[in-house]
């Protein structure tokens, strides 16, 4: 169901109910549609009272960040139940690699099935890219600074509690001819 979220491609209604407060605007581009993998994600947001960012989240194949069949083994024994893995840039044309691919920082949400729900680890990496751009350490620090990380940290925080709040009811919405639905009464 995480992962499906984001194959949805949430246009910009329903990126403001992931996020009523600090997020601003969604579009996507490149990738095809039943996945989010090969596409960006345009987005604009604030992070938790900071200036507004447009962003371009890139999303890619996990085993990308991950040896494949250590990946491969972790989803099958349950160890992993989600992975949504992409490299992000800090405007929405940022710099690419010869390759296409965007030049910045990653990003890694990793969810695991529980018994009462899915727990979820989310992981930034933010400037991975920009030492081997020609970036010196006191550039880096000065984009990405500590103010930022607590920013990020807190905005990750809110925008999946509201996500967990309605996400469960907008899946059945979509899949209740194919998805039992319990219901509450």
């Amino acid at each position: 169901m995480f992962e499906w979220w984001f194959r949805s491609r949430p246009d910009t209604e329903r990126y403001l109910m992931w996020h009523p407060v600090d997020h601003l605007a969604s579009d996507w581009i490149e990738g095809s549609v039943g996945t989010h993998i090969g596409s960006i994600h345009l987005a604009e947001e604030f992070f938790s009272g900071m200036p507004a960012e447009q962003l371009a989240i890139q999303f890619r194949d996990p085993r990308e960040f991950f040896e494949g069949r250590q990946y491969e083994a972790a989803r099958a024994e349950g160890r992993i139940s989600a992975a949504v893995c992409a490299r992000v840039g800090m405007s929405y044309a940022p710099p690419r690699t010869a390759d296409g691919a965007v030049i910045g920082g990653r990003l890694l949400h990793m969810g695991r099935d529980t018994a009462w729900g899915m727990t979820l680890r989310s992981h930034f990496y933010m400037g991975q890219d920009l030492p081997d751009a020609g970036h010196s350490p006191q550039e880096i620090a000065a984009l990405f600074t500590d103010a930022f990380a607590r920013a990020l940290l807190m905005h990750c925080y809110n925008e999946f509690t509201f996500l967990a709040q309605f996400l469960r009811s907008h899946y059945q919405a979509k899949h209740r001819d194919s998805v039992p639905v319990a219901l509450p009464w």
